[in-house]
């Protein structure tokens, strides 16, 4: 079983940011994909960008100039840098991972922009 466990969300301003962050049990070395998603209430979950073994990230238009994905193979984690926050980035975000056919989640981390 693969455990991922977010952290670094909260309450920002708009035009503000946020790093978040997405521990992982496993080497993320070995990951098929990488990923972070986010839900806002009453919407579908959505990809906000992707990070694929060996290929290259792709983001949602929305994150497009905005939010940049890294990782740190050495610590086992995951970041989303997220600059330039509007309301409508008010979500909880999910780190997600693939190792061969499974997809493991984390728990969430609720990101709320607003003045």
């Amino acid at each position: 079983q693969v455990q991922l466990v977010e952290s670094g969300g909260g309450v920002v301003q708009p035009g503000g940011s946020l790093r978040l962050s997405c521990a992982v049990s496993k080497s993320i070395f070995s990951a098929n994909a990488l990923a972070w998603y986010r839900q806002a209430p009453g919407k579908q979950r959505e990809l906000v960008a992707r990070i694929p073994s060996g290929g290259i990230t792709n983001y949602a238009d929305f994150a497009k100039g905005r939010f940049t994905v890294s990782r740190d193979n050495a610590k086992n984690t995951m970041y989303l840098q997220m600059n330039s926050l509007k309301p409508e980035d008010t979500a909880v975000y999910y780190c997600n991972a693939l190792y061969f056919l499974t997809n493991y989640w984390g728990q969430g981390t609720q990101v709320t922009v607003s003045s």
